[in-house]
């Protein structure tokens, strides 16, 4: 069977629009919601096949959409349509096994059975063999540069069939739709497409051979890659070549400002911050300082007073937030961290009910319910003080306890840390 009759097979279109109906997601620039989609290709599927087979096909520009990054800039996401994200997923699913068995065995993101965490202990085995200098690229805005002559022409070397590269390349120049006005696409995939990540797979891996025909330690994840070294004249000696085949020869831009040669302390991928235990003598993965502040201000914005939400609402998110976190992170050590993280969270729930009781005469009833005289009661509730003073109060600890907390069923980070780390 012909590679464009794989994509547009009833196996292949019908789990990739199961995917894409799982995956949810907003409209493109059509309205058609994923809840329609289903009805909508019952009735327009033949034709839909018919004009891509006819090479009439044309993909609807894709919707600008922008969200804030934590640097404070922006990033740029490309909403295809429902129907085009079908279609670009029908085709990711054909070409993803065949390039799979291209792609190099250091690279990870957006591959199957490949992990951000099988990305860090990989890191981790280079810097404990001693290669503990590395060279930090950062590509800049790598979406948005990628050469489409570049990216299609790796393609063709592979790929014969003439109908799927023309498919290919309609989705790369279909333009973006910002504020209502259509802009064209000369470079760049965008970002938020279905076949965006199997693209830069395949653009990325010309780095990946480049980088193994030097025999060189590596792991790249997506966009970020590092380069692990002995010495620093060989990591000075890599950054400034391996910069000239990127700008040179793939026709992508180095953020010279994030792009560096490192000392482990000083690194910061996919997240993960490290450090040297004089102990056992290796190197250890911890959560990044920043990615600890980001997770700080969640909780802070899920535990604000003024947020007017029942408290099982605010645990069923809490729950929701701890364990994702948790869950990524398990592979680092952290349970003083985690401690930490328990004894604010525990406080400032401890003044979340405290407000809920609101007036004196239920303040002193509720403490005096949970065990505490009487005249202890009424001497905190009319003592002025402030919620921080009330959060951290022992007769609130006491009326609070954190086994009655864990009873009301708020999470315990640290618990969940234990229950799921993972000691490399």
């Amino acid at each position: 069977m012909e590679l464009l009759e794989q994509i547009l097979s009833n196996h292949n279109m019908n789990k990739a629009y199961l995917r894409v109906y799982r995956n949810k997601g907003a409209s493109g620039v059509d309205g058609i919601t994923v809840d329609e989609l289903k009805e909508y290709l019952k009735e327009n599927k033949d034709e839909l096949r018919q004009s891509i087979r006819t090479r009439k096909y044309r993909p609807q520009a894709a919707l600008r959409v922008e969200i804030p990054k934590e640097n404070g800039k922006m990033r740029q996401l490309g909403i295809p349509t429902v129907v085009d994200r079908v279609v670009q997923q029908a085709i990711h699913q054909v070409l993803s096994p065949i390039f799979e068995q291209q792609f190099s065995e250091h690279s990870y993101g957006f591959r199957p059975k490949r992990s951000c965490e099988m990305a860090i202990i990989q890191s981790l085995e280079y810097l404990n063999d001693g290669y503990d200098w590395v060279v930090d690229i950062d590509l800049e805005r790598f979406f948005d540069t990628v050469n489409h002559d570049k990216v299609m022409r790796i393609i063709s070397n592979t790929i014969e069939d003439g109908d799927v590269i023309s498919l290919i390349r309609k989705y790369l120049v279909s333009g973006v739709m910002v504020k209502g006005s259509y802009e064209e696409t000369p470079v760049g995939t965008p970002q938020g497409g279905n076949l965006s990540p199997l693209l830069s797979n395949i653009m990325l891996n010309e780095l990946d051979k480049e980088l193994e025909k030097r025999n060189l330690r590596f792991v790249r994840y997506a966009d970020d890659a590092l380069i692990f070294l002995k010495s620093q004249k060989a990591a000075d000696r890599v950054m400034k070549s391996i910069v000239t085949f990127i700008e040179d020869k793939l026709g992508l831009i180095v953020n010279a400002e994030k792009s560096r040669i490192s000392r482990p302390k000083e690194l910061k991928f996919l997240g993960f911050g490290y450090y040297y235990d004089f102990t056992d003598k290796r190197y250890h993965v911890k959560p990044h300082q920043e990615s600890m502040k980001k997770f700080q201000r969640k909780l802070r914005l899920l535990t604000k007073r003024s947020w007017s939400v029942p408290l099982d609402y605010r645990i069923v998110k809490l729950k929701q937030v701890i364990v994702g976190w948790v869950n990524y992170f398990k592979i680092a050590k952290m349970k003083k961290s985690m401690t930490r993280i328990d004894e604010k969270l525990r406080s400032r729930i401890r003044v979340i009910i405290w407000k809920q009781w609101k007036i004196s005469s239920k303040q002193i009833k509720s403490l005096v319910h949970l065990g505490i005289p009487e005249e202890e009661a009424k001497g905190l509730t009319y003592c002025r003080k402030g919620y921080r003073f009330i959060g951290q109060s022992k007769v609130v600890h006491r009326a609070l306890s954190n086994k009655r907390l864990k009873q009301r069923g708020i999470p315990s980070a640290l618990e969940r840390y234990l229950k799921v780390y993972t000691a490399i």
